[in-house]
């Protein structure tokens, strides 16, 4: 998507063949949405977004009189080598952050092109006569590609704004608690009524005001702001899917400023498939979808956070040998991952230890969460990274009443997603939050790295302290390697 913001306008609908390029690219995209929709064909997904994409630029490049091939080549080349080294350095534990970095930098994308059309709008092919009270005809900017250009360049602000919070919260440079401002509802209503304001004036105004329009990209800067601070760590990933949703329509504004089907296609795919993506994940935690956008609307300005107190309760330390031998004699194992196996690297020695499991005639089976880690799918990524069976990860719905036959429960850095208090504490962050009824097992395992440490979203756990669970205070991967030593003696 960034590559075709990047690229020139044009009419497609001069050439059939570049409108047939177009489709085919848009067919891809389809294809690759689909396939993104499960683990066991995400990577033929994959293929067919990168062959999609091809077309796409190949074919912009081709049809349209943008730069000479030379400077596009070098900047493609400068972009491609930063993306290798980025991906190849970065670690799966900070994967959150990437996509919240990317989706800023396609927010800021649409500024920028938005900012270039406003600037010269002869070389985008939107300027339109003017006839003024005294006759004299003046080129404008024509109306239906200001309100384009204005809400393009608005939702793109509110992208990069929204992004970079977002990213500063997950990489840790900013708490995950929410941080209510007061009458911060007031200030964002009031934000949005000025933006479509100052958007119906932008659009009408013959001449336009030189001030409206930067006027309009500040206010949206501020309201991604506004917007993602109050949210706390337990909905980020509802928010890095939302904010992808929202860098989606932002493309596809701009695809029709600058009438490029295939900007129109890919934005609005993106678009509609994160939003689609965030009223599940809102659904699957009980939480409203409008007051999740809205910035945090109806959460307690004093729920939750890093302040949380935590009570001193006794509970009981286990081991390595204590956990092989009971998990080597039991009938079904269910495994609860969460974001301290991702920081920890323990999905490979994990899934040995399942492996030596199913050796000894036990049924092993994986739980996820729908927001275990950082973001969609984060935990579904690593088990497929380890070559964990599709056939052995279930989602909560499918596995939760389970819990209450199975022998053992193993829970390896997960915390928020098997919290009871997401039923029984009303004053709870995550209160109403669908969670393992881990409880129910007849032990549970659980891997933390100490008993200080209260979950992202600063909540304690009663299941710490209940009496089949055993703590097993340790680095994951160092544990399970542990446990995996006895499983093999």
């Amino acid at each position: 998507m960034l590559n075709l913001l990047a690229v020139g306008a044009g009419d497609t609908g001069v050439n059939p063949w570049v409108a047939l390029a177009y489709l085919v690219a848009g067919v891809c995209f389809i294809l690759a949405l689909r396939g993104l929709s499960s683990p066991a064909t995400s990577r033929a997904g994959n293929r067919y977004g990168m062959i999609g994409m091809t077309i796409a630029v190949v074919t912009t490049l081709i049809t349209h009189d943008i730069a000479s091939l030379p400077e596009i080549g070098i900047a493609i080349a400068i972009g491609g080598t930063i993306g290798f080294v980025i991906a190849r350095k970065i670690a799966m534990t900070a994967m959150p952050q990437l996509v919240a970095a990317f989706h800023s930098l396609v927010g800021l994308a649409a500024v920028l092109v938005a900012g270039a059309a406003y600037a010269n709008p002869g070389a985008f092919g939107i300027l339109d006569s003017f006839v003024d009270a005294t006759g004299l005809e003046t080129l404008v900017i024509d109306p239906v590609s200001r309100v384009e250009m204005a809400l393009g360049a608005a939702i793109g602000a509110i992208t990069f704004s929204g992004s970079v919070i977002a990213f500063l919260k997950l990489n840790g440079n900013m708490s995950g608690s929410p941080i209510m401002l007061p009458a911060r509802h007031v200030i964002n209503l009031g934000t949005i009524v000025a933006i479509l304001v100052l958007t119906a004036m932008f659009a009408h105004s013959n001449p336009v005001p030189e001030w409206v329009f930067p006027v309009i990209l500040v206010l949206a800067f501020v309201i991604g702001f506004l917007l993602i601070i109050p949210i706390g760590g337990a909905d980020m990933p509802v928010v890095v899917s939302m904010l992808n949703s929202y860098s989606g329509w932002a493309a596809a504004a701009m695809g029709f400023t600058l009438h490029n089907t295939a900007m129109i296609i890919t934005g609005a795919l993106v678009g509609s498939s994160g939003a689609i993506l965030s009223y599940i994940m809102c659904k699957a935690m009980n939480r409203s979808f409008i007051s999740v956008i809205a910035g945090g609307f109806g959460a307690d300005d004093s729920g939750g956070g890093d302040g949380a107190v935590k009570v001193d309760r006794p509970w009981k330390r286990g081991s390595a040998e204590d956990a092989a031998f009971m998990m080597s004699q039991a009938e079904q194992v269910i495994i609860i991952p969460g974001y301290g196996m991702a920081v920890a690297q323990a999905q490979h020695v994990l899934r040995e230890m399942s492996d030596l499991l199913k050796e000894k005639g036990v049924t092993v089976k994986y739980a996820i969460h729908p927001v275990a880690g950082r973001m969609p799918g984060h935990m579904n990524v690593l088990l497929a990274e380890a070559n964990v069976p599709y056939d052995e990860v279930f989602e909560l719905e499918d596995i939760n009443g389970e819990f209450a036959q199975t022998d053992v429960a193993f829970v390896i850095g997960a915390n928020d997603v098997v919290n009871p208090a997401a039923k029984t504490d009303k004053s709870s962050p995550i209160f109403g939050m669908p969670v393992f009824d881990v409880g129910k097992a007849k032990q549970v395992f659980f891997i933390k790295r100490s008993m200080g440490g209260v979950g992202y979203a600063g909540v304690d756990n009663d299941v710490f302290y209940m009496d089949q669970t055993m703590m097993l205070l340790s680095d994951a991967k160092k544990m399970v390697e542990e446990i995996n030593k006895s499983l093999a003696d």
